[in-house]
């Protein structure tokens, strides 16, 4: 019993540390530059950049892609 309550408190304090809902529940932004730092500002920078004819489709997908794919820049943020 001790071990399965002990296993249940790593398991739900590893979930809470590398949750990726925790770095990407506000959106944030670089204190100097101003720019997106999580996915969660990027999608809407580039949401906004679509409906304001700054950005392409294809532009913003990349930048999904390159910040917030798989392999992205911004998992670390």
């Amino acid at each position: 019993m001790r071990i399965a309550i002990i296993l249940g408190l790593i398991i739900y304090i590893a979930s809470q540390k590398f949750s990726c809902d925790n770095n990407n529940s506000k959106p944030m932004y670089g204190e100097e530059t101003g720019l997106p730092k999580n996915c969660r500002a990027i999608v809407q920078a580039n949401i906004d950049g679509i409906r304001s004819k700054q950005y392409t489709v294809n532009d913003a997908l990349s930048s999904l892609e390159r910040n917030c794919g798989a392999n992205g820049y911004s998992w670390n943020e």
